[in-house]
């Protein structure tokens, strides 16, 4: 059976080799075990069933939540030769037809289902009386209400299990905790199945935070700069910020599409489709973009408030670097996100559960320490390295102070001082020394705590104030946002605990930093002939304009790499690059293999050209 899987991977897909757990979790659903399999995203969830489904007999059904992430598939399995469709309301009824059509006569591998299409007695009656290998549930945290992406209609998927005696249920997910786990399992009606929980953590992504102050824009700007060619996504917690963003960075030449959910379907559905067509390189989306996206060559991401959750902000930097190939993730946050969420979160039956979330994902923007490891953690899984090397931490981009134990016994003594009965702006003056009428009225010029900070400028103190918040020795009263000390916060009074508290780095810091980027992107792209790169991207745009899909079906970035870099003139070279399998061979061996010998003409042929030998 092996030997099979494995020629199925490189028929198809073009690949020598599976990445971690997709060759167990096939053998599980071979093997006719319920499964559940938690992947990261771009860890190479879908190569797990529908690999399987071809060596299957019948056919699998896939019930996934999202139309256009399923006519993508489809349209990129069609592109390989795999024989799939799709039954969504975006179909014409002559269309649906023509699928049901190719349902009956057996001819298909994979169907793409919405759930609540499965939930119609019509179609499930219309499915029993079909050959089914094995039932797929992707994005199965849909299906929990402790999950951050809840949806009703995955709640009744347990019917499967009730209806098609003997049909095998897989879930997938990218993100879910252990309560989200269980909760999938007894949801599904899974039967014993078999678990493969791959790690969370994305290597290839490098994680930043940044306290914003004022005007956004130039934070943004400074990352696009870095990246001028490159394509990425600016998130927005609001419909308004999208459209602010997107005018603003459009007048200063940065060319850029807006999304969100106000704005008619045809041009946020014509705005997605020219990111995926690659006719653009940035947009400016809320969080209404994304799940729907397969671009796989996203190479940053940028925040520009915080997401509500741990979960959520997995899911959305998720976007980026699905190719493997390395990108960044920029958080810009401010308190005031915190707040804008409480308030739009409200007060709902899962009040706590809710608070707790944003709680971490606050955590997670100021605490010092590595960023892989409070995300890896943070889904209850051991983070081995000491080092990520791969987040502004562990790259030293902070600049860490020398005495944390006093700055932050000050602010807390300044806390307690006021009976735990005032704001933030209220504390910081009071340390700061600034004599307003508030401090005058409840005459706190004569507290202890009075000018204890004077040396330092109000920004450095708030900042502080804001470190101390997110790394939980301080809270706000939810009500009035009145400031009080946590537990943790008592035991720094004894010195039992010790805070880390950092401030901007130098600019000599800065210019370190800055080579040390150089040196990690000069080896990504060791051997890679970079103007070639950008005629076969060229190339790879008009083949999708041709064909109405997105770029990535016809090839990624990692296969348009491996290309500049081995550089075949020959159809048997071409053969062995990265995700080059029969079907793609077939199509585009000739037509790429022609460019690069074009491009060669004017070149010297030397080592730079490798002419490989047929698989």
């Amino acid at each position: 059976m092996g030997n099979t899987i494995q020629n199925v991977l490189s028929e198809y897909w073009g690949y020598e080799s599976f990445r971690p757990f997709q060759e167990e979790a096939i053998s599980s659903i071979l093997d006719s075990k319920d499964t559940l399999t938690v992947l990261p995203t771009g860890g190479g969830k879908s190569i797990c069933f529908q690999v399987p489904a071809l060596i299957c007999e019948g056919m699998a059904v896939i019930v996934s939540p999202l139309i256009s992430l399923m006519k993508d598939q489809v349209d990129y399995l069609k592109e390989i030769g795999i024989a799939a469709e799709c039954l969504n309301s975006s179909l014409s009824s002559d269309d649906k037809a023509g699928v049901m059509h190719r349902i009956k006569s057996g001819n298909l591998k994979l169907l793409y289902l919405a759930p609540e299409r499965l939930s119609s007695e019509s179609m499930r009656e219309f499915l029993r009386g079909v050959k089914l290998s094995f039932f797929v549930i992707d994005e199965a945290h849909c299906i929990s209400h402790w999950g951050h992406d809840f949806r009703e209609d995955y709640r009744g998927l347990g019917i499967i299990k009730d209806e098609f005696e003997g049909v095998c249920v897989h879930a997938f997910t990218a993100t879910a905790t252990s309560q989200v786990q269980e909760d999938i399992i007894k949801q599904l009606k899974l039967e014993s199945p078999h678990f493969y929980i791959g790690s969370v953590d994305r290597p290839n992504l490098t994680y930043r935070a940044l306290r914003r102050s004022g005007n956004l824009i130039p934070y943004i700007v400074d990352v696009i700069k870095k990246r001028p060619d490159e394509a990425g996504i600016v998130y927005c917690l609001r419909r308004v910020d999208v459209d602010k963003i997107s005018e603003k960075l459009n007048s200063l030449g940065y060319q850029n599409l807006p999304y969100h959910a106000g704005m008619p379907n045809e041009i946020r559905k014509r705005n997605q489709d020219a990111f995926s067509a690659e006719k653009v390189s940035l947009i400016v989306a809320t969080i209404a973009f994304g799940m729907g996206i397969d671009r796989s060559n996203i190479r940053y991401i940028i925040h520009a408030a915080m997401p509500k959750s741990i979960e959520h902000y997995q899911q959305e930097t998720g976007r980026a670097g699905r190719d493997g190939l390395p990108a960044d993730c920029y958080m810009l946050y401010s308190g005031s996100d915190y707040r804008t969420w409480e308030y739009l979160l409200g007060y709902s039956t899962q009040g706590k559960v809710t608070r707790d979330k944003l709680t971490a994902m606050y955590n997670f923007c100021g605490r010092l320490g590595c960023r892989h490891r409070y995300l890896v953690n943070y889904f209850n899984q051991a983070y081995q390295n000491e080092d990520c090397k791969a987040c502004d931490y562990c790259l030293g981009e902070f600049e860490e102070l020398s005495e944390p134990l006093i700055i932050a016994q000050n602010i807390l003594s300044c806390v307690k001082q006021v009976r735990e009965k005032f704001g933030a702006s209220h504390v910081v003056d009071i340390l700061k020394g600034n004599l307003t009428y508030n401090i005058e009225r409840w005459k706190h010029e004569r507290l202890p705590a009075f000018s204890s900070l004077q040396s330092e400028t109000k920004v450095f103190i708030r900042n502080m104030v804001e470190q101390l918040l997110e790394q939980g020795f301080l809270d706000r009263e939810l009500e009035f946002k009145t400031l009080f000390i946590t537990d943790s916060g008592h035991k720094v009074f004894s010195g039992d605990i010790v805070p880390k508290l950092a401030k901007p780095i130098t600019i000599q810091k800065k210019k370190e930093v800055e080579k040390k980027r150089k040196v990690r992107r000069d080896v990504d792209w060791e051997g890679i002939d970079e103007e070639l790169l950008q005629i076969l991207r060229a190339k790879r745009r008009q083949l999708a304009e041709e064909k109405n899909v997105p770029a990535y079906i016809i090839f990624g970035d990692k296969t348009l790499k491996d290309m500049a870099r081995v550089k075949p003139v020959s159809e048997d070279g071409f053969s062995t690059i990265f995700g080059v399998g029969e079907a793609k061979l077939i199509q585009y061996g000739e037509i790429f293999t022609k460019i690069i010998r074009k491009y060669l003409e004017s070149e010297p042929v030397g080592e730079g050209v490798v002419e490989l030998k047929s698989r």
